[in-house]
């Protein structure tokens, strides 16, 4: 009986790291926004022109302000300016960068790895 009971236990124990990607894409969701997660990273797509937000990584993003080629985010609270393309800020311990800006869309990247 106990030579059966350890493959048990083994599956049991890697059960929680195979769900862990599914939790980590259904901990991310928003209103007027789009998001695709990974266990280190968010891309969020919001909709410019209405107000958009979205759950990232444990914290709340909301699209502030377009200014050009500068975006203002609120992450957590705090707003945190960032220019399109030119590197990344940080905010809240996370990693903010901004991929694109179009007429309709912003395309954010939110990661834990700074």
């Amino acid at each position: 009986m106990t030579s059966t009971s350890f493959p048990l236990r083994r599956k049991l124990a890697v059960l929680p790291f195979v769900l862990l990607p599914l939790a980590a894409a259904a901990a991310c969701g928003g209103e007027n926004s789009k998001t695709s997660c990974d266990l280190n990273s968010c891309t969020v797509t919001f909709d410019r022109g209405v107000e958009a937000s979205a759950s990232v990584l444990g914290m709340k993003a909301e699209l502030v302000s377009v200014q050009g080629e500068t975006v203002t985010l609120r992450i957590g609270g705090r707003n945190v300016t960032v220019p399109v393309g030119d590197g990344q800020q940080q905010v809240e311990g996370i990693g903010v960068s901004v991929q694109s800006v179009t007429k309709d869309q912003v395309v954010v990247r939110i990661s834990n790895n700074g």
